[in-house]
């Protein structure tokens, strides 16, 4: 399991009004989350915080290969992301989200960017992913071939589509 401490920024304790922060969020990172959509990766991500006033922006940029399950054979696969957000966070009671708006307790004073790296992350894949032609797992692919086939043959026996093709024909006529 991998150490998620690295992700906590202490606000309060910011030495300048613009900090860089550079994460990689690989395999150990994704196995800490304990998510199923994305299982691993190798994706660089950067963190570039502004204090204005009494606001911080957060400037978020993520780029790199995650690890997803192939929507056709089931077989893992490396998914390209890419992807930039913004979002303010402000000092406040307790700790909240709404949409791009953070609110940080102000007597701790740190935010934690793990999960919002993984969200940003999970919104970037594509919804389909799929192998490229000819690398998905040709056994799994005839397995679920043979299960689809035997899936269609029942549809095409269904009395309900008959009694329709009937009415059908009946308002031809």
């Amino acid at each position: 399991m991998g150490n998620l401490e690295r992700f906590k920024i202490d606000l309060k304790g910011m030495k300048t009004d613009n900090e860089d922060f550079h994460f990689v969020l690989d395999d150990d990172y994704f196995d800490s989350l304990d998510t199923e959509e994305v299982s691993g990766g190798n994706i660089n991500a950067y963190l570039n915080v502004k204090k204005t006033g009494d606001e911080f922006l957060l400037t978020f940029q993520i780029e790199g290969n995650a690890t997803v399950t192939c929507d056709l054979c089931l077989e893992p696969m490396s998914q390209y992301v890419e992807t930039e957000s913004q979002m303010v966070a402000r000092f406040g009671d307790s700790y909240s989200e709404d949409g791009d708006d953070i609110t940080v307790p102000a007597d701790d004073g740190t935010i934690d960017v793990s999960w919002l790296f993984y969200e940003l992350t999970a919104l970037a894949i594509p919804t389909r992913h799929a192998h490229d032609e000819g690398q998905c797992d040709p056994e799994m692919l005839r397995r679920i071939s043979e299960l689809v086939g035997n899936d269609e043959q029942e549809d095409n026996t269904d009395s309900r589509w008959s009694a329709l093709e009937q009415l059908k024909s009946t308002t031809k006529e």
